[in-house]
């Protein structure tokens, strides 16, 4: 009997002392799982996200353009991805160095395994979808006029210097996240270095032929399918439901995940009406490019200070960053002559800035409009700044490279012709945009009978 109970005694000691072993490291388990998942997730749909860059500027810009935009689009991704797993990652998440640059992890290695709280593979594939995003940006902006080897090799420089950098200033213990610079998913991080480098692009690539007149009056270029535009934008709506909160990189951080998603909706619905409501009292109608811009507008303004504003602070970003957004494209088109098919400088580049400014004014805690200083609105501007001028030297550096060694511009008649013709020796719609009374077929062409010239808009 004493035996029995003595074996007892033992049984119970050691389950009071593995049960709670056990349990721990199933509850880090599962949390970490939880973590892993919800990144995934939220890294599927900005992947998606290009899905619905491909449509706003293929509905945005004129339809013998549209093959190249879709190669354009697609070799993005490619280049992207492969890049920032070279080079990218390690520039942007390595050993910090003077908070300028990351030094080790190049090809991904060397990392511990749960480093950032989730398999660091899985950490990388949602940076990475990141990378190629702010390489997207610029493909719209220099759309139906710039060579595609040029643009290739200028995706190659975003991807691989000018974004991770800022990418390590800001995420990646840098000089600006030591200075307490707020940007949860992107608006400088992701959009602004986009929106630079697409200014740079456009305005050392020149305008398109036709947009504007010798004495520089402007000629509007309409764009081909105004609802490709409109689903593009949507499906980009939806996909920044990963893009923000998927930022928070814990699927257990719920209070957050629920503020997040709920800011990004109201400023991308204010952003919506306010430019359409601006828009309608400026030029006579509510214009549904501007409108459709407005959405996109107040998501990339509400993108840096998502989780440290309140849902009204997010309706009055999203309001100011419509109206913004419809002064940038008329000061781009008017003033400096810039051309800029999609808007892409004014949404990416300007509402970027824009709304990581405005966190100095309302963030919840340190926001001029809750009785803060001005610690945070300067911490802010200076970011800004910073990234602009690092943005502007690189891709001003790069694009004359380009220009030098290869050529930035397809010639005169590819683009007339249009560059699907030009660049890739087919057209996205050919069926259909044919005039037969003029057409000439040419058999030497790689594909028999395909229309080599005069493809005309419909």
């Amino acid at each position: 009997m004493k035996k029995l109970f003595l074996s007892l005694s033992l049984l119970v000691l050691l389950l009071a002392f593995a049960v709670p072993a056990f349990a721990a490291e199933t509850f880090e388990e599962v949390t970490i799982a939880i973590d892993t998942i919800w990144i995934m997730i939220a890294g599927f749909l900005v992947f998606f996200m290009h899905a619905g860059f491909s449509l706003v500027e293929i509905g945005f810009t004129r339809s013998k353009n549209s093959v190249n935009i879709l190669m354009k689009n697609m070799l993005t991704i490619a280049i992207g991805v492969i890049t920032f797993y070279l080079i990218g990652f390690a520039l942007m998440f390595g050993t910090d160095a003077a908070g300028l640059v990351g030094t080790s992890g190049f090809l991904v290695k060397g990392f511990g395994e749960l480093d950032f709280g989730i398999p660091t593979l899985g950490f990388w594939f949602f940076q990475a979808v990141f990378a190629a995003t702010a390489a997207t940006i610029v493909s719209g902006a220099v759309a139906e006029r710039i060579k595609f080897a040029a643009y290739l090799i200028l995706a190659f420089v975003i991807t691989s210097i000018t974004y991770p950098i800022v990418g390590h200033w800001i995420w990646g213990g840098g000089w600006l996240a030591q200075r307490g610079f707020i940007d949860l998913a992107g608006s400088t991080v992701v959009h602004s270095v986009g929106g630079w480098s697409a200014l740079v692009a456009a305005y050392l690539l020149g305008s398109r032929v036709g947009k504007y007149d010798k004495d520089g009056k402007v000629n509007a270029i309409p764009g081909h399918s105004i609802p490709l535009g409109a689903l593009g934008v949507l499906i980009l709506w939806f996909g920044w439901f990963g893009f923000n909160p998927g930022s928070t990189l814990s699927g257990n951080a719920y209070y957050d995940i629920t503020l997040i998603s709920s800011t990004t909706i109201l400023a991308a619905a204010s952003g919506t009406i306010s430019s359409m409501a601006y828009s309608w009292v400026k030029y006579g109608k509510p214009d549904i490019t501007l409108t459709l811009n407005g959405a996109l507008a107040g998501l990339v303004a509400i993108t840096a200070g998502a989780l440290v504003v309140s849902p009204l602070g997010a309706i009055a970003i999203g309001a100011i960053a419509g109206v913004v957004l419809i002064m940038a494209v008329a000061f781009f088109d008017n003033v400096v002559k810039i051309d800029d098919p999609v808007g892409a400088i004014s949404v990416h580049g300007v509402c970027g800035a824009l709304g990581t400014i405005l966190i100095g004014f309302f963030a919840v805690d340190g926001g001029l409009v809750y009785g803060g200083g001005l610690s945070l609105l300067v911490t802010q501007a200076t970011g800004v700044g910073a990234v602009f001028i690092w943005t502007i030297a690189i891709t001003s550096a790069a694009v004359t490279i380009i220009d030098v060694l290869i050529g930035l511009r397809v010639t005169t008649k590819e683009e007339i012709e249009g560059l699907d013709i030009g660049e890739h020796g087919m057209s996205a719609y050919g069926e259909f945009l044919l005039n037969n009374d003029s057409a000439i077929f040419n058999d030497n062409l790689p594909y028999p009978g395909m229309v080599s010239t005069q493809l005309r808009e419909v």
